[in-house]
């Protein structure tokens, strides 16, 4: 397993109107390329990867790859 570093910046990503304590998802950037994740509900938890599948991902994200996972909000 790996260490989590007790020095990580945690970035929530919620609405900037957003009141209350989510739960939201954080994201840290760590050393060595790694990236950490968590939910504000549940911060002992955390999942890591690397920069790079980091990237691919939000990349997925701004393409449309992963809209079927959401319910038409329309």
């Amino acid at each position: 397993m790996t260490e989590i570093p007790t020095d990580l910046t945690w970035t929530r990503a919620a609405p900037e109107d957003a009141e209350g304590p989510g739960p939201w998802i954080e994201i840290a950037f760590g050393a060595e390329d790694l990236v950490y994740l968590r939910e504000t509900s549940d911060p002992e938890t955390v999942v890591t990867t690397t920069r790079k599948k980091w990237d691919a991902f939000v990349l997925g994200v701004q393409a449309g790859e992963f809209d079927h996972f959401v319910a038409d909000m329309t």
